[in-house]
């Protein structure tokens, strides 16, 4: 596939934390040379443990952090550089973020349309038209108009998070970065927000960037899969191919632990554990992301490809 069939190309992108001085400065690497593609109008669902850098990642790429090296292009214009008026222009008119507390991320202070159409007015739209494309968005998230004069307070965890949906979509993004939107909703409102993505994805063209831990959430919902282990991108596939021939370790012992809905058979499956001590030996050979098959991408080393491929009857 042409590198012009991407929407966003992400190029060994670190980004580090530095914390305290002298002796007790502590350097953590959250994102440690992370590489992915994402193509126009795809759901690519990246997921992992909590602390994993998943969400660092995510808001790297927006830009609520400045990378600490690597490059990000959008659209085919680089978006990592130096912050400057034009580029967070750029960005917020093409990229939106639904974040994931739907309590934290909204401003108790404002209403529901202050809340919604704050995007609009800092464009210039006028009070008028504003007000009719909230209620417009309101209507599409499943709330009403009468929605509009209240304050978050007033509202449940689900509706908080339509309206947070609700905002990031009235600006008509390209790309929306989705984190963790439905971790913190009880199973039948996850449905209900994860349903409204889908049509709002297929009603705009959307390209959604879609950070989860919840590996069932993902497989349902995502194009293609990447997963991130300490800071580090280990498998790339599309998500069924991810499901069904998984091949890192991570993987695999990250789908062990999807609970299965009956208890005979959760009550007697064996769950895999993952020690990278114990699965790797990379002192004579050196991991990087190599290819397995069409679109499969695993971080391992030569000696590694060559037993995943004789583990799924892959041609050498």
């Amino acid at each position: 596939m042409a590198y012009s069939d991407y929407i966003l190309q992400v190029e060994n992108l670190c980004q580090t934390f530095v914390s305290g001085h002298g002796k007790k400065k502590m350097v953590v690497k959250a994102v440690d040379d992370v590489s992915f593609s994402v193509k126009y109008a795809e759901t690519f669902g990246l997921v992992g443990e909590s602390g994993c850098g998943k969400t660092t990642t995510g808001r790297t790429i927006i830009r609520l952090y400045d990378p600490t090296s690597g490059s990000v292009h959008f659209n085919g214009r680089e978006i990592s550089g130096k912050m400057t008026r034009d580029l967070s222009k750029y960005i917020a008119e093409n990229m939106a973020m639904i974040f994931q507390d739907p309590i934290e991320s909204l401003n108790p202070r404002m209403t529901i349309e202050e809340i919604i159409g704050e995007g609009l007015r800092l464009r210039g739209v006028s009070r008028e038209r504003t007000h009719e494309a909230v209620v417009e968005m309101l209507r599409k998230v499943g709330l009403t108009e009468e929605h509009a004069t209240r304050y978050p307070h007033e509202f449940s965890g689900g509706q908080r998070q339509r309206i947070g949906i609700a905002r990031a979509m009235i600006v008509k993004p390209k790309m929306i970065i989705a984190d963790e939107p439905v971790s913190a909703l009880d199973v039948y409102i996850q449905a209900q927000a994860i349903n409204l993505l889908t049509d709002l994805k297929q009603e705009m063209g959307l390209t959604i960037l879609f950070i989860a831990h919840n590996l069932s959430v993902v497989k349902y919902f995502s194009d293609r899969i990447g997963v991130m282990y300490y800071g580090k991108l280990v498998e790339v596939a599309p998500s069924d191919d991810l499901y069904d021939k998984p091949m890192h370790p991570y993987t695999r012992a990250l789908l062990s632990a999807i609970p299965q809905p009956n208890p005979l058979t959760e009550r007697t499956r064996k769950r895999t554990d993952y020690v990278p001590e114990r699965d790797h030996d990379y002192r004579t050979e050196k991991p990087s992301m190599r290819e397995i098959e069409k679109d499969h991408f695993v971080y391992c080393s030569e000696s590694e490809m060559k037993a995943y491929k004789q583990l799924y009857h892959i041609p050498i």
